[in-house]
Parts: C-alpha cells; sequence; structure tokens
C-alpha cells in the first residue's frame, strides 16, 4: 500500500493511483477481504453523504436502533454486497432528508461508495445500486412525547 501512496511523489504527470508489482523478494501470498468488511466501509462511505438520514428499511432501522442505545451500531445496516475475485456489487438503501434531490443524494451515494470500494479495498466497482426507502422529515423528531389539548 506504501508503494501505492508513493507512487506520484515527484509531481510528474502520472496518474495518482498506480498500481505497482510486488518486488523481487518480496513475501508471495493472497490477500482475502470479507464481504462483511466490504459492507462496513461501504455503510460507512454511504453514511457520510449529506441528505442521507439512515441506511436500511424500516426493520432494519428499528433492529439499527435498539443497536444504537446498547452502543452496537451495526455499520453495514442497509448494505448488501456481492464480491467477487475482481469485482464488487453493492446494493444499499437509505433514508434521505427532507427536502433534498432524491437523484442527487443517490449519485452522491453511488460516488462515495465506488470511491471507498476502489481506494480503499482495491476491486472493481460492477454496480452500485441504490434504493430510497423513506423520506424523514425533521418535523417528526420534534415532539417531546407530550400533546398540547385543544381545550381547556
Amino acid at each position: 500500500m506504501k508503494e501505492l501512496e508513493m507512487a506520484n511523489v515527484t509531481g510528474s504527470t502520472q496518474p495518482k493511483t498506480q498500481i505497482v508489482a510486488p518486488q523481487r523478494g518480496a513475501a508471495a501470498g493472497k490477500t482475502t477481504i470479507e464481504d462483511a468488511v466490504v459492507a462496513k466501509i461501504a455503510g460507512i462511505a454511504a453514511r457520510e453523504v449529506s441528505g442521507v438520514y439512515a441506511l436500511g428499511g424500516g426493520a432494519a432501522r428499528m433492529v439499527g436502533a435498539i443497536r444504537e442505545a446498547l452502543n452496537t451500531a451495526d455499520l453495514s445496516q442497509g448494505i448488501s454486497v456481492e464480491v467477487g475475485e475482481t469485482q464488487v456489487a453493492v446494493d444499499v438503501t437509505i433514508v434521505a432528508e427532507y427536502p433534498v434531490s432524491l437523484q442527487k443524494v443517490a449519485d452522491d451515494v453511488r460516488a462515495a461508495i465506488h470511491r471507498a470500494m476502489v481506494e480503499l479495498v482495491g476491486m472493481e466497482v460492477a454496480e452500485v445500486n441504490v434504493t430510497v426507502n423513506d423520506v424523514h422529515i425533521p418535523s417528526d423528531d420534534e415532539g417531546d412525547g407530550t400533546q398540547e389539548t385543544r381545550v381547556q
């Protein structure tokens, strides 16, 4: 990995990311990245996008809320991955903030996940499918549980 980071030190016109063959005498071996790790990285990338309120469908969010209360958040909630030898496909379900452009949020999520898969996982991205499952309205959170009566 250090070879990749140092590939463009001189400021030349070489591409920023460069695949460098292992040096002669370097240890040979195979790196295996578990699907759960790929899903977690995709989940972190999606959560960092502006306009994303949460990940996952209704039941997954309910379980996620319980897990958060117990300080054991599932960072891969709402993410499904299919990992091959050199490619990865990601399906993500999001809840968008209101009012945001759903297409823009979906495009930004797609771009963030693509970037994370290429830069962090080192795999080619076959596709990133985004499903907008719900829209979160901030006024839904304003209630404190007490309802004001209409009559006295």
